[in-house]
C-alpha cells in the first residue's frame, strides 16, 4: 500500500508541479467550492494510475490542484465511500497521497441527517467530535512510515479551526451549529430506530463518510476540520421519505455559506 501511494503521489508531482499545503474533501452536493478555485490543474480520477474511481451521482470525480483565498490546495470533486464497494484502504488512499503532496491541514465537507432535536434542515454544522461505526481504516498492518500503531484521537477536529470558522461565520452572520457526527456504511438511509440510536449514543448527525478519512489524516499527524450540511432531519416526529436527488438539492442550497466559511478559512491558514 505505501508503494502504491507513493507512485501516485510521484505522478501527481510530476503531472503538476504543484505543492498544496491544504486538502479539501467536498461531498454530495458541495462540489461547487471547487468553482471557487483559481484551478491550475484538474485530473479525472479514472486518469490517475492506480487511483479509484468515483461512482456517486453529485461527485463529478476530479483533482483540482490551485489556490483557493489566495493558498495553495488540492481539492477532491468526490470522495470515495465504503459502501461502493471499497475497502478502508482505498476510502482512505487520496487523504494519504495527500500527506505526501505536502498538505499540512485537511478540511472536509459532507451532506448528513440530523439527529440533533435543535437542527433544521439546510442548517451548518461544525464537527468537534464523531462516534466511528465503520470498520477502522487503520486495521491491519501499521505502515510506520504513515503513523504510529495507536493514534491518539482526543482532538479528531482542530480547536483553533473550529475556533476561527465560529469567527468567520458569525462576521458573516451565518448560523452554525456543532456537533457530533456518526459515521455508518450506508449505502441505506436509517430506520427511526437507528435515528433513535444515533441520538441515544450522543450523535448529533449521521451519515456515510469523513469518519474513516479523518482517521487516516489524524493517523499521518494532519490536522483537520469538517462541516457538514444538514439535508433531512432523522428526528421522531419529524422524519420524511428522503431521496439521494433530495440531499442533493438541499446540499447546493446550503451550499454558499459552507463555500465562503471554507474559503476564508483556507485564506487563514
Amino acid at each position: 500500500m505505501l508503494q502504491r501511494i507513493q507512485r501516485i503521489a510521484e505522478h501527481l508531482k510530476k503531472t503538476t508541479g504543484f505543492v498544496p499545503e491544504t486538502g479539501i474533501i467536498l461531498g454530495t452536493g458541495l462540489s461547487g467550492l471547487g468553482k471557487e478555485i483559481e484551478v491550475k490543474h484538474a485530473i479525472a480520477y479514472k486518469d490517475i494510475p492506480e487511483f479509484p474511481v468515483s461512482t456517486v451521482e453529485g461527485h463529478p470525480g476530479k483533482l483540482l490542484f490551485g489556490y483557493l483565498g489566495g493558498k495553495p490546495v488540492v481539492a477532491m470533486q468526490g470522495r470515495f465511500h465504503f459502501y461502493e464497494g471499497y475497502d478502508m484502504g482505498d476510502v482512505v488512499l487520496p487523504v494519504r497521497v495527500f500527506k505526501f503532496l505536502g498538505i499540512k491541514r485537511l478540511f472536509v465537507s459532507n451532506a448528513c441527517g440530523g439527529t440533533n432535536p435543535a437542527f433544521e434542515t439546510g442548517d451548518l454544522m461544525i464537527l468537534n467530535d464523531h462516534i466511528n461505526l465503520f470498520p477502522n481504516p487503520l486495521i491491519g498492518k501499521n505502515i510506520d512510515e504513515l503513523g504510529p500503531r495507536f493514534p491518539d484521537m482526543s482532538e479528531p477536529y482542530d480547536d483553533g479551526f473550529i475556533a476561527k470558522a465560529k469567527e468567520i461565520a458569525a462576521k458573516n452572520d451565518i448560523k452554525v451549529q456543532m456537533g457530533c457526527y456518526v459515521g455508518l456504511t450506508g449505502p441505506t438511509l436509517e430506520t427511526p430506530a437507528e435515528y433513535r440510536y444515533v441520538r441515544n449514543i450522543g450523535g448529533d448527525a449521521v451519515g456515510m463518510s469523513t469518519v474513516p478519512e479523518v482517521i487516516a489524516a489524524r493517523h499521518m499527524g494532519i490536522p483537520c476540520f469538517a462541516m457538514s450540511v444538514i439535508t433531512d432531519m432523522g428526528v421522531e416526529g419529524r422524519i420524511e421519505k428522503t431521496t439521494h436527488e433530495m440531499v442533493q438539492r438541499v446540499a447546493e442550497k446550503a451550499e454558499p455559506k459552507l463555500t465562503l466559511i471554507m474559503r476564508e478559512l483556507v485564506a487563514a491558514c
